[in-house]
């Protein structure tokens, strides 16, 4: 696992357990369709495994040769 994964919020984690409240707040997301981009390790796959019913998750394709992207 070496790639990148976007991480959007698309419920709400009100209602639900603070430890996962807690999980959405430190993946990085702090509103309704928020989106950050994290990279696809087991720590953040195991993080997206307790809130997967809260967010959407896309893989990214690699970056070509190290540079940015557009």
């Amino acid at each position: 696992m070496a790639g990148r994964l976007k991480i959007t919020l698309v419920k709400s984690p009100i209602g639900y357990a603070w430890d996962q409240r807690d999980t959405v707040r430190a993946l990085g997301l702090r509103k309704m369709w928020h989106s950050v981009v994290k990279a696809d390790t087991p720590d953040i796959r195991g993080m997206i495994r307790k809130v997967q019913h809260l967010v959407r998750v896309e893989p990214l394709p690699e970056s070509p040769e190290g540079g940015q992207d557009a």
